[in-house]
C-alpha cells in the first residue's frame, strides 16, 4: 500500500466524515405531540376505579343530557358564576347539551370560560354574539338536495345517508341541528329517527342510480346505532353493485373512544363489514372528529391501536373555530398528535353559517392563513386540506380557491362547476370579525344588498 493510501486509511479511523448542512438539534419540545393524556385524569370530576370509566356502558349511562343533569354535576367543579353564564346559554341554544363524562374529565374547571372543549359542547350566555342575517338553519341546504328523507344526493357520485338523528354528545355548532336531537327553546327539529323501512326507500333510490360510486353513513352519529343496523346497512350498501366506498362517520372516536375498546358486538360489526368490503375490492373506512389535540389522550391512542390492527382505517375532519383551534401551533399540534395516533388528518371546516354559534365562527382569512403555516410540517398525505362548504350545496371547496373575497365585508364567492354549474355560492365572515363601520352597514337592508351585488359582480368579472 502506498504512503497515500496509508494516509487515507489513518484519516477515515480517525475522525468520521464530514456532513454538510447539519440541522441543529431537534427541541424536545416540539416532540410533544407523543406525550398523550393518562392516568386517572377523570378524578377530580368522577370518582371511580378505571374499569367503570373505561366501560363504554358507563360512559352512556352517566353521560349528561341536559340542564339540569349537567347543572347538578357541575356544581361540584365549576364556580357559581359560571353556572349562571351556563343555565342562560341553554335557553338561547339550537342544540340540547350531552356531554359524556370522558370529555367532561378532559375540561380544565379551573378556567372554563377559555377551555377548547367546554366552548364546543356548553354554551355561555356572555359569549354569544348576534347571528349573521345571511344564517340559516340548513345552510348547506341538505333537505333540498335531498330526493328520499335521509339521503343528500349532491355530488355526481356521491350521497350522504342520514339513517338516525341522535349522537353520544351533541356538538354546539353541528351543521345539522335542523334534525339531530330533541327540540330545543328555538329549533323545531325534522324527524329521521331510526326506520329501516325509511332507509329502504334510500336503498331503493340508490339501486337507480348507477353513477352512485360512494356514500357517508352519518346522521346523527353511527355510534349509535346498534351493531345489528351497522351490520345489516353494511352489508345492504356494499351489496349494491355500483357502490365501491362506504364511510361510517362518528364523532364517537374523539368523545368516547372506550367503545372500540368495550363494545366487543359494535366493533365485530364494523369490522366484519371491513373485512366483506375487502374481500369484494371495495373500501370502507370510519371518519371522525377531533377538533384539538387535548382531546386525544392514551385511550385515544388504544382504541385507534386496535381499530388499525383490524385494518380499518380513520380519517378526521375538523371544524375550525374561535378559541378552540384557530391557531396555528394548536392546529399543527393537532395535525401531529392525529398522525401520532394513525388518524389520517383530511378536512379542517370553516365553520358552517349555522345558527345560534356565531361566537365560533372565525374570518375565511384565518382558515387560509393557519393552513399556510401548518402545511409543511408533516407529509403532505397527512396535512388536511382547509375547505369552505359552501351554502346553498355549492360541497367542498378549498378555502383559498374563492372567485372573490373582499375583506373589509367579509364576502367571499365561489364556484362550482361539477356540482352545480353556473351557480355562485357566498360565504360571510362573521360580524365580530369586521370593522365597526362594517358592523352597522350588516344592519341596513340597503347597503347589505349593495355589498352583495358588489360581490356578485366582482366575482363574475373573475371567472
Amino acid at each position: 500500500m502506498s504512503t497515500a493510501e496509508n494516509m487515507v486509511v489513518e484519516r477515515s479511523k480517525a475522525a468520521p466524515p464530514e456532513v454538510r448542512s447539519q440541522k441543529p438539534a431537534v427541541d424536545p419540545a416540539s416532540l410533544n405531540h407523543s406525550d398523550l393524556k393518562s392516568g386517572e385524569f377523570w378524578r377530580d370530576v368522577f370518582d371511580v376505579s378505571t374499569d367503570e370509566f373505561l366501560d363504554h356502558m358507563w360512559q352512556m349511562k352517566n353521560s349528561l343530557y341536559g340542564e339540569k343533569q349537567l347543572m347538578k354535576v357541575l356544581e361540584n367543579v365549576a364556580p357559581a358564576k359560571f353556572l349562571d353564564d351556563a343555565a342562560r346559554g341553554f335557553r338561547l341554544a339550537p342544540m340540547m347539551v350531552r356531554v359524556t363524562p370522558y370529555l367532561l374529565s378532559l375540561i380544565d374547571w379551573n378556567d372554563p370560560w377559555n377551555d377548547p372543549i367546554r366552548r364546543q359542547f356548553i354554551p355561555l350566555a356572555e359569549q354569544l354574539e348576534m347571528d349573521h342575517p345571511m344564517l340559516s338553519l340548513d345552510s348547506l341546504h341538505e333537505q333540498k338536495d335531498a330526493p328520499v328523507p335521509g339521503l343528500t344526493h349532491r355530488y355526481n357520485d356521491k350521497a350522504l345517508f342520514l339513517p338516525l338523528n341522535t349522537c353520544p354528545v351533541y356538538c354546539r355548532f353541528c351543521t345539522r341541528s335542523y334534525a339531530v336531537g330533541k327540540e330545543t327553546d328555538t329549533v323545531e327539529k325534522v324527524n329521521l329517527k331510526i326506520n329501516p323501512k325509511r332507509w329502504e326507500e334510500a336503498y331503493a333510490y340508490i339501486q337507480t342510480r348507477p353513477e352512485l360510486e360512494d356514500i357517508v353513513i352519518s346522521g346523527g352519529d353511527a355510534y349509535n346505532l346498534p351493531a345489528k343496523h351497522i351490520r345489516a346497512i353494511g352489508e345492504k350498501l356494499l351489496s349494491i353493485p355500483n357502490i365501491r366506498r362506504i364511510r361510517f362517520a362518528t364523532k364517537g372516536l374523539a368523545v368516547m373512544p372506550m367503545k372500540i375498546l368495550t363494545d366487543h358486538e359494535w366493533f365485530q360489526a364494523i369490522a366484519d363489514v371491513e373485512k366483506m368490503g375487502r374481500k369484494m375490492h371495495k373500501q370502507v373506512c370510519i371518519h371522525t372528529h377531533f377538533n384539538h389535540p387535548v382531546e386525544i389522550t392514551e385511550i385515544s391512542r388504544q382504541a385507534m391501536n386496535k381499530l388499525y390492527e383490524n385494518g380499518i382505517m380513520v380519517r378526521n375532519q375538523s371544524v375550525l373555530q374561535r378559541g378552540v383551534n384557530d391557531d396555528a401551533n394548536i392546529m399543527a399540534l393537532l395535525v401531529k398528535r392525529m398522525g401520532e395516533i394513525n388518524v389520517h388528518p383530511y378536512y379542517v371546516y370553516q365553520h358552517d353559517m349555522v345558527k345560534g354559534v356565531e361566537d365560533l365562527r372565525t374570518s375565511l382569512q384565518e382558515a387560509c392563513d393557519i393552513e399556510k403555516a401548518v402545511r409543511g410540517i408533516t407529509a403532505g398525505f397527512n396535512t388536511p386540506t382547509f375547505v369552505v362548504d359552501a351554502p346553498q350545496g355549492g360541497g367542498k371547496r378549498d378555502a383559498h380557491s374563492y372567485e372573490h373575497y373582499n375583506r373589509e365585508t367579509g364576502i367571499s364567492v365561489y364556484t362550482a362547476p361539477s356540482v352545480k354549474k353556473d351557480k355562485l355560492f357566498y360565504y360571510y365572515d362573521p360580524i365580530h370579525s369586521l370593522s365597526e363601520e362594517m358592523r352597522e352597514n350588516w344592519k341596513d337592508p340597503k347597503k347589505r344588498e349593495e355589498m352583495h351585488n358588489d360581490a356578485k359582480a366582482q366575482a363574475q368579472a373573475n371567472i
